[in-house]
């Protein structure tokens, strides 16, 4: 298309309608621009040439798929912009749609905010909370030009998730043919391909002139890809705002972070004697044991989906410890000792006020994080028998889901938060367990006594957990 010509393209002109737009650009579509806007490709095979010549819908980046290691968000919008370049340039200058799995905070980015795994899930009750998290991580997912998160909505079209068509055929993608047929028969309009894109796009031209696929149903998926890039207005702005930048990690999110993990935590135990609760901790005590691997290691703190797609331990990005925070929270003349792993000898002459354990799971996600014991790994039952049975203990459970505590290890200890997995800031478990703020997180699932009692919903003839939906104490 000559410059000569742009002026007189509708779909270029952002004064009329969107549906206008729409059914012009799709009447100047070949076949295979049409099949490339239903094309989902993975960051790492998105070359500037398949980009533009392929006429490509979108690209995405896959869990823990960055421009590099340790890329800052200025980074992640420099490749973005780097292949809305590419994409514009293609004969019809149709732009991508850049998305990314920003499943608690943009969390595949270094320095970004991440929050709790569990706040969509109804620890917390406070809808305004929610809402405020999901503004905060448009903001920061926006800032670095990608306008487009994965979630199960109704909707941002339909689009499969990653090779899932592949799984309609065993082994995996055999029939392939069947695989896409079926799919987008079925209603698919995007497929996250997300590597052989060529074989894909190629089988598709095969089944649309074949008339497997028919030629409407075709351009009922494209008609809705187009629709949400007008709408998103990403042909009048496809590059990144760098207005935003400074808003990924800021200190007005960081706080929010931190209301989102005080808001969310559930006790579940305060005090073997109903009427000697244990918390709130005295700040001023003269000396406290905080012990276990999780009490000082952002990463597990984080867990999946942080940084990586299974996650790691380590300062894995930037953020407040569970340990930092209760060192910011105690007086002046507090003594705080932090051993990984304490031991008989750690007890000898120290004469501690209270002890924090803080014990949980490995990161993962997925199938990863398959288990049939769901048992507290990393020693960590050893542990808190080891300490609670020396010292007044809270123990913090950091985990993606209920574990098993027999009766025996519930008995000992004095305390026991679920902080699930609370994200980047770790502080806000300091915020309510020195009391300045009470508990308010409650069960959003039923906790079990044994995995022999899986799955376990209120209303089973047979309910019987340790702690029931909806459970949560306060303490004031």
């Amino acid at each position: 298309m000559s410059k000569t010509e742009e002026p007189q393209c509708i779909y270029r002109n952002s004064n009329e309608p969107v549906e206008v737009r729409v059914r012009d650009l799709l009447s100047r579509m070949m076949l295979r621009e049409k099949l490339g806007q239903m094309t989902q490709i993975e960051r790492s095979v998105a070359n500037p040439s398949a980009i533009r010549d392929l006429c490509i819908g979108s690209v995405l980046s896959g869990g823990g798929s960055a421009p590099f290691d340790g890329a800052s968000a200025t980074d992640w919008a420099d490749m973005v912009d780097s292949f809305q370049k590419a994409a514009i340039q293609s004969r019809l200058g149709v732009p991508i749609l850049y998305a990314t799995d920003a499943v608690h905070g943009h969390n595949n980015v270094y320095g970004a905010t991440i929050f709790p795994h569990n706040i969509g899930l109804g620890a917390t009750r406070d809808a305004d909370l929610v809402q405020r998290i999901g503004v905060a991580t448009a903001l920061e997912v926006r800032a670095t030009g990608i306008p487009y998160t994965f979630a199960p909505c109704v909707a941002g079209f339909v689009i499969s998730d990653w090779e899932g068509i592949d799984r309609l055929s065993q082994p995996h993608g055999s029939n392939y043919h069947y695989c896409i047929s079926a799919s987008i028969n079925a209603g698919v309009d995007m497929v996250m391909v997300p590597f052989r894109y060529n074989e894909f796009m190629d089988a598709l031209v095969y089944l649309v002139e074949s008339g497997e696929i028919p030629m409407s149903r075709i351009d009922d998926a494209v008609e809705r890809i187009l629709r949400v890039k007008f709408v998103a207005g990403l042909f009048e702005h496809p590059f990144t705002d760098r207005s935003l930048l400074d808003m990924v990690g800021c200190k007005m999110h960081r706080k929010l972070a931190q209301e989102a993990v005080r808001k969310s935590l559930v006790l579940l135990k305060n005090g073997k004697d109903p009427a000697k609760p244990l918390l709130p901790f005295d700040r001023k005590a003269q000396r406290i044991l905080v012990a276990g691997r999780h009490a000082d290691d952002l990463g597990l703190q984080c867990g999946g989906w942080s940084i990586t797609w299974q996650g790691s331990s380590g300062r894995i990005t930037t953020g407040t410890t569970i340990l930092d925070g209760i060192k910011e929270a105690v007086g002046d003349e507090t003594e705080v000792i932090y051993e990984e792993c304490p031991s008989p000898a750690t007890f000898v002459g120290q004469g501690f006020s209270f002890a924090i354990v803080i014990v949980g799971e490995a990161t993962y996600v997925e199938s990863m994080g398959d288990n049939s014991e769901l048992t507290i790994p990393f020693n960590g039952i050893d542990m808190v028998n080891l300490v609670a049975d020396r010292v007044p203990t809270l123990v913090i459970l950091i985990s993606g889901r209920p574990l098993v505590l027999e009766p025996w290890l519930l008995e000992r200890m004095e305390a026991l938060v679920a902080a699930w997995l609370p994200g980047s800031e770790g502080r806000g478990v300091a915020d309510v367990i020195f009391g300045d703020y009470d508990f308010e997180g409650l069960l959003p699932m039923s906790w079990p006594r044994m995995v022999d009692q899986l799955p376990l919903n209120k209303g089973d003839q047979s309910y019987d957990p340790l702690f029931p939906l909806g459970f949560g104490l306060r303490t004031k």
